[in-house]
């Protein structure tokens, strides 16, 4: 089923969809708020169960001590009645033992009516696979020749995990998603650096459909937006407003519109979010002393789950790491050197790793890394969601997600 879902991810009405490992593991794994409803109820329904066996079974262990107190006959036990059936031949038998329904009463209270259902019928609404289908699924591409590309799942062996979309309870959602590739030269220089962004508005309150989006444009000029056929350019070039032509028209019901794009390519290396320096060197014994080091150039951002992934060859043990700032794993089994930052920002913007391990220095190229931000590189935000002819406040939830799906030192 979850090889399903992935497929469907990939492939729609016969043409293959434009999304990446990261977005397919994400709606693999990603919750489903029915499901919790669902498994809410289902607590809540067995909890009340319980308690009704509960004092069921303390209501006839009152009346079991009432009947002891007043001289009458107790509650008989499972094995007296046996043994009286086997006297008597048998309930029906000629000593016309006819049990009370007291008596009849079993000591244990009954189990609850309630039944939950079945785990396999629920099967449709749960959406949370395992995560070892899914790299089945991608080893299976991965056979068959297709490129799978990489993700910091992938480059940091698991270390950091992937976010799992929120799910907003305002009428009004708006999504901001920035991706960056980044190829630079391991003695200096950017080969080449390109972001693309995309905002969509998702609308879920019939009353919210007319509305307009204030944001704070981008002031880097050579950044190129892009707003959709159905949105006023010009409002959106004077005035930095989102609204669309017919202002008579409300957006979509319930499904994600893109309402703006956006593109930024550029080989100036002091665009550089993040500039990585890998200096290694022979030591002449048959091995390289490798230092490492980054600084954070555009203090504005704040890089969450930083995972720089080093090769280190095939054969030549464990490296001996003589300094480091932050956290490092050796993953034999991707045949890396693994360095960790939980968070890097202009308060902690800087770190450095010295390490010794045999090889030659072109063996540890190139230099991977991967992170997330809840900031964008191009600055693009929403400063209000407003009704398109009152101009009163509507609420609305923000999302901004930038990621690096490739990021290489080579």
């Amino acid at each position: 089923m979850n090889l399903i879902f992935a497929f469907d991810e990939i492939v729609a009405l016969g043409y293959r969809e434009s999304v990446n490992l990261a977005q397919i593991r994400s709606f693999v794994e990603m919750d489903s708020h029915e499901e919790k409803v669902f498994n809410a109820v289902r607590e809540t329904q067995m909890r009340e169960a319980k308690n009704k066996m509960r004092e069921k079974a303390k209501e006839l262990q009152r009346a079991k001590l009432e009947s002891s107190k007043r001289g009458g006959k107790p509650m008989t036990s499972m094995g007296s009645l046996g043994s009286m059936g086997g006297n008597s031949g048998g309930f029906g038998g000629q000593g016309g033992y006819n049990p009370s329904p007291m008596e009849s009463t079993p000591a244990e209270p009954p189990k609850p009516a309630y039944t939950a259902p079945m785990r396999k019928e629920n099967k449709a609404m749960k959406l949370g696979g395992k995560s070892k289908d899914v790299d089945s699924f991608l080893d299976n591409l991965v056979n068959e020749g297709e490129h799978v590309a990489p993700t910091s799942t992938a480059v940091n062996g698991g270390v950091s995990k992937t976010r799992a979309p929120q799910i907003s309870t305002e009428p009004v959602s708006v999504s901001i998603e920035e991706k960056l590739s980044l190829t630079a030269g391991r003695d200096g220089g950017l080969q080449n650096m390109e972001i693309h962004g995309l905002m969509t508005l998702r609308v879920s309150d019939e009353s919210c459909g007319r509305i307009k989006l204030k944001l704070q444009n981008t002031a880097n000029k050579s950044i190129q937006t892009q707003t959709h056929p159905n949105i006023d350019k010009d409002l959106f070039r004077t005035k930095s407003i989102i609204g669309l032509k017919n202002p008579a028209k409300p957006f979509p019901m319930n499904a994600g519109v893109g309402v703006l794009k956006w593109r930024f390519q550029t080989t100036e290396e002091s665009e550089v979010p993040l500039s990585i320096n890998c200096w290694p060197s022979d030591n002449g014994a048959g091995g390289c002393d490798v230092n490492i080091e980054f600084e954070l150039e555009n203090l504005d951002l704040e890089l969450n789950d930083v995972v720089i992934s080093i090769p280190i060859p095939n054969g030549v043990g464990a490296p001996n790491v003589s300094e480091c700032d932050g956290d490092y794993t050796h993953d034999t089994r991707r045949g890396a050197l693994i360095w960790q930052h939980p968070l890097i920002d202009r308060d902690n913007k800087s770190g450095s790793m010295e390490f010794s391990v045999g090889g030659s220095p072109d063996d540890f190229f190139p230099v991977k890394m991967s992170f997330e931000s809840s900031k964008s590189y191009s600055g693009i935000s929403v400063l209000e969601c407003v009704e398109y002819d009152s101009e009163a406040p509507v609420k609305y939830a923000n999302n901004v997600s930038f990621i690096a799906e490739k990021y290489e030192i080579v």
